[in-house]
């Protein structure tokens, strides 16, 4: 069964993510994308995605 979420709740959810993963970025040292984009310009999806790459790449430099 698909649950309705009101708009304003999701639109909530979304932004505490993208919030999360600026923070974490941050935290770790990575202010813009290679082609120089800023953090706030960037999606969620594109946050989790640098997000886990930058983690994974800090685990193996280890």
């Amino acid at each position: 069964m698909i649950t309705s979420i009101p708009f304003g709740q999701l639109r909530k959810g979304v932004q505490a993510r993208i919030d999360f993963y600026k923070a974490e970025l941050l935290n770790m040292g990575y202010f813009k994308t290679p082609d120089g984009t800023q953090l706030y310009e960037l999606t969620l999806t594109e946050l989790e995605q640098i997000y886990e790459n930058e983690k994974t790449r800090r685990r193996v430099k280890q």
